[in-house]
């Protein structure tokens, strides 16, 4: 049996798989598109080159940063419906046209001195191009593995983690080559729109939907019920009224607000934290670290999100939140005197960072059902929105009023440190409060299954 969302409008049979289409050119297709969008985590080593430029502190610095998570968590939950019904092509698409003209956006208010057409390209526009892109390929990727959910989409959202691997090295060239200037920035913004643009285009042409019926050979679904996995649907719309989903949806956030504060002020933060030792960090260094930080966030979102399909979600979940507390202690009470020790407890933070993005989809498929599963993934993250302002906000403003008061190194984030330790722990109390949905939230057997006229229910 198909559902409503295979296929939905009349553009989704251009897209449609033909027979032997191999889905393994599926997770290519969602990691061009997410390894161009994940140049986002990748925004911090633009940070001290606009602060110096544009005369402005950590915490404005961050405001593209922010206002980008913020429209990638509001996109996504208003488009989720609409990717669903127009297809993965022309989300993709819709991505690519706002990704890449937020950065040329940028690269016009860098050349102009500015700094608001940067927050508004790089933030609202870029930001849209975000949300869309990243829910894209979710739905897609689940139709496709119904047998390795959290694997497939692990294998796309890897992508968006992995973007600043490729990003922050590639950012920190082109800064050198063109200067750290405003010029420089404008001309680094500009090359990045372009190639970006042509990289995203592979994955919409690349981009194919099962038939419908379509599952894997030798595959049947399961009727057994475990690990809080349900064999019924919940629509999007009857999915936010469940406390399962505002639950997942707290997990979310305060996961993401732990990792988030991190991520985006990793190449600041590195350079406190040792700047009083025998061997401070450079700015090369410095963006070496966001680099390793990008390829933790990344192998974390392939390697845990499989593993849930092995564990179960809700323990996956208990250890993103319990053991990332506890290497929050360590980042906290030993990483200042350690780099080694900084580095591996920052590592496995922004592993369980990613992870928690890459398995939240299967979470949500387990609870809810496929039907609508991208939609109610959208919803979902707007608790992303939430983080990827709470996040910077709590570093960067704290940091900020540190250096006010004189401090400097590691004490610039003792407070900041406490309070994800704390929400990590809130994390952890509600993801052991979810239950399955109850049954007066299933969608009804006898619901059409399919939207398209001439076609079976």
């Amino acid at each position: 049996m198909t559902t409503a969302t295979d296929i939905r409008s009349p553009g989704y049979t251009r897209v449609i798989a033909p027979p032997g289409w191999s889905r393994w050119l599926v997770p290519p297709a969602a990691l061009s598109i997410h390894l161009a969008i994940g140049q986002a985590y990748a925004w911090s080593v633009f940070k001290p080159p606009l602060e110096k430029a544009m005369d402005i502190s950590g915490t404005g610095s961050a405001l593209p940063f922010q206002l980008a998570i913020v429209m990638l968590g509001l996109s996504a939950a208003f488009g989720g419906t609409l990717v669903e019904r127009r297809g993965p092509r022309w989300a993709m698409t819709v991505s690519l046209v706002c990704f890449s003209s937020g950065l040329l956006i940028s690269a016009l208010g860098a050349a102009l001195g500015a700094y608001w057409l940067i927050v508004f390209g790089y933030g609202f526009v870029g930001g849209i191009g975000l949300g869309i892109g990243y829910i894209s390929p979710v739905s897609t990727l689940i139709r496709w593995f119904p047998d390795r959910p959290g694997m497939a989409t692990g294998f796309a959202i890897m992508g968006f983690g992995g973007g600043a691997l490729i990003a922050s090295p590639w950012t920190t060239q082109l800064l050198t080559w063109f200067g750290r200037d405003q010029s420089g920035v404008a001309e680094t913004f500009l090359v990045m729109g372009v190639v970006y643009a042509v990289f995203m285009t592979v994955g919409v042409l690349l981009v194919r939907v099962p038939p419908p019926g379509w599952r894997p050979a030798g595959w049947e679904p399961s009727t057994k019920v475990t690990k809080l996995i349900s064999t019924n649907d919940v629509s999007a719309r009857d999915a936010i009224r469940t406390p399962q989903f505002w639950l997942l949806w707290i997990v979310l956030c305060f996961n993401v607000t732990a990792g988030i504060g991190i991520l985006e002020k990793a190449a600041p933060m590195v350079t406190d934290f040792f700047k009083n030792t025998a061997t401070p960090v450079t700015a090369s260094a410095a963006a070496g670290f966001v680099a390793v930080l990008s390829a933790a966030n990344m192998a974390g979102r392939i390697a845990w999100s499989s593993l849930s399909d092995v564990i179960g979600r809700k323990n996956m979940y208990r250890i993103y939140l319990g053991v990332g507390a506890l290497a929050y202690v360590l980042v906290w009470s030993v990483g200042q005197t350690s780099k080694p020790l900084f580095i591996l407890g920052a590592m496995v933070i922004l592993s369980f960072y990613g992870g928690g993005f890459a398995t939240v989809p299967a979470y949500l498929k387990d609870l809810f059902g496929t039907f609508q599963v991208g939609a109610i993934h959208g919803r979902l993250l707007t608790a992303w929105s939430v983080a990827g302002v709470a996040g910077p906000l709590i570093v960067n403003a704290i940091a900020d009023a540190g250096k006010r008061r004189g401090e400097t190194g590691p004490e610039l984030y003792d407070t900041s440190f406490a309070i994800m330790i704390t929400l990590l722990c809130v994390g952890f109390l509600a993801n052991e409060l979810i239950r399955p949905v109850a049954a007066k939230y299933h969608r009804q057997a006898e619901e059409p299954a399919v939207l398209v006229k001439g076609e079976p229910a």
